[in-house]
């Protein structure tokens, strides 16, 4: 059977007439041909938080605020904005000349529609709404908030990054019930969706929207200043096999591989033709999630007994990172962002103490009942994940029951509240970007809302209070003399356990410059005419 290694040493020459079904020629500087990470499932990133979805939301909407390398918010549809009445109301102009792609002028009224339903899903968006007594449009071109008390973070949720993102879009889809999708997407961003070319698992297509208008002056970063649509087409192909995408980069049939798979990058660093840039620095964090729900992680001096015995590194090595590409003791906030933080994270100083942990779990209460943790069969990162999890918690002296499934199964199953052995679970590993866990406001793993939490529904009264003081805190310095604490609360409640951070690189063909950081996103990347 060929390996994947030996067909990437292979691939120019037993593979070089190999064409992807649906791309441009090769060479074609006209049109940026582009793999994502998985396919493009649903139209709507304010239904999804799926990564692909938000890649694409990019692509085809606008937002009122960007931000920039320093995480600040800037105004990017907005024109100008103004605070008064003690901060109480906020008047947002929009710029002259926004139109969607139907051609119709974007106005405040499908502006304030698209923040109520993008609302309904984005915790952010929620606590926003919540200090908001009445958002009006008194003209086409303004928005005013009129607040019950001060929401200095405005800007920041507008602008946020993090899933769900506040894209603008015409109020008649705005209109659309956030529990239901948003099938053919118009927005008023640098490309047209192409919604007669899409094929469901397949491929998707975008072309320059030459009504347009990139913001004046500013520098592009990130996701704020202007936007140049420099290629004429963007085309997504979904590529499963990883090893056959890599020879498709590589023989120049594609020219931006999203996640290229950990196992063939030494091969693609060895390939002159291709670049691996770092397009995030904020990385991944991985995480353990337990079932806050049923025995025995109901009690948090269990889970405080399993947070001491973690030692991250043990999990990004089995990960297959290398010491460049990981980082160990990674607290709540992403190491490198402003709210980072290495309160409380000496309790990971030294050897893990096995005995202890199997002692004070008894003495908690553990009757050796079985527990299940999921595991995957894919992708590799999380399957790593998951074994080495499974064997840490069988020394803390828990009877695992380690059920294997695919991803898809995983997801499924974790949104199940019934008793672990009636089909739920106890445990199971993902990891976020770091985008997504930036502030307290949308960090899911985060929430100790009860049953209106993430997967695992935790109750933390005590860090949804320093939540709360987060998101009315204005000043930089208090913000994270509350992220501290909020640091140190969640290492006592241990709604998740933190596993640690990785870097993955992109890879694309050398011929691409000025691709921007954060995301995927496709303004201002060009073509050289030589690699």
């Amino acid at each position: 059977m060929l390996t994947r290694r030996a067909a990437m040493a292979g691939g120019a020459a037993s593979l070089g007439a190999m064409v992807i079904p649906g791309c441009a020629p090769p060479g074609d500087r006209r049109v940026l041909r582009f793999v994502p990470q998985a396919d493009l499932a649903s139209l709507d990133p304010v239904w999804t938080t799926a990564a692909a979805t938000r890649a694409h939301g990019y692509l085809v909407y606008d937002t009122l605020f960007g931000l920039d390398r320093h995480f600040r918010p800037q105004p990017q549809m907005v024109d100008a904005c103004e605070q008064t009445d003690d901060g109480r109301r906020w008047t947002l102009r929009l710029r002259e000349g926004l139109h969607f792609h139907d051609g119709e002028p974007v106005r405040a009224r499908d502006c304030i529609a698209s923040l109520l339903r993008w609302s309904h899903r984005d915790a952010m968006g929620q606590a926003l709404f919540a200090a908001t007594d009445e958002v009006s449009a008194p003209d086409d071109r303004h928005i005013v908030f009129r607040l019950r008390h001060p929401f200095p973070l405005l800007p920041d949720a507008l602008g946020k990054i993090g899933v769900n993102v506040p894209f603008i879009m015409p109020e008649r889809h705005a209109r659309t019930s956030p529990f239901e999708q948003v099938t053919d997407p118009v927005g008023s961003g640098p490309y047209r969706f192409l919604a007669d070319e899409r094929i469901v698992g397949a491929r998707a297509a975008y072309a320059r929207f030459d009504g347009y208008r990139p913001r004046a002056g500013g520098r592009a970063e990130w996701t704020s200043g202007p936007k140049h649509a420099r290629f004429k087409r963007v085309e997504w192909t979904i590529v499963p096999d990883p090893a056959t995408a890599s020879i498709a980069l590589r023989n120049g049939e594609i020219d931006w591989l999203e996640a290229p798979s950990i196992d063939l990058l030494p091969l693609l660093r060895t390939d002159s033709t291709v670049a691996l840039p770092d397009i995030d620095p904020t990385g991944a964090v991985a995480v353990m999630r337990p079932n806050h729900l049923w025995p025995p992680f109901d009690n948090a001096e269990i889970r405080r007994a399993v947070l001491r015995v973690v030692r991250q590194d043990t999990f990004m090595q089995a990960a297959g990172f290398t010491p460049d590409a990981r980082r160990a003791g990674v607290g709540i906030f992403p190491p490198g962002t402003p709210l980072a933080t290495d309160a409380g994270l000496d309790i990971w100083n030294g050897p893990p103490d096995y005995d202890r942990a199997r002692r004070e779990i008894r003495a908690a209460g553990y009757d050796g009942a079985p527990i299940v943790v999921m595991g995957t069969t894919d992708p590799p990162i999380l399957r790593a994940l998951a074994e080495v999890g499974a064997d840490l918690l069988t020394r803390c002296g828990f009877n695992v029951d380690y059920q294997v499934m695919d991803w898809n199964a995983v997801i499924q199953r974790r949104a199940r509240r019934t008793r672990p052995a009636e089909g739920g679970w106890n445990v199971f590993f993902t990891h976020w970007t770091g985008l997504d866990l930036l502030t307290p406001a949308g960090h899911m793993s985060l929430r100790g809302n009860g049953e209106k939490a993430w997967f695992g529904w935790p109750t933390a009264p005590r860090l949804e209070t320093l939540r709360e003081a987060w998101l009315r805190e204005a000043d930089p310095e208090g913000q994270r003399r509350i992220a501290r604490e909020i640091q140190l609360q969640a290492l006592h409640d241990v709604p998740y356990v933190p596993l640690g951070q990785f870097h993955m690189p992109t890879a694309c063909r050398r011929t691409l410059t000025g691709m921007l950081q954060g995301l995927p996103l496709f303004w201002n990347v060009e073509a050289l005419p030589h690699a």
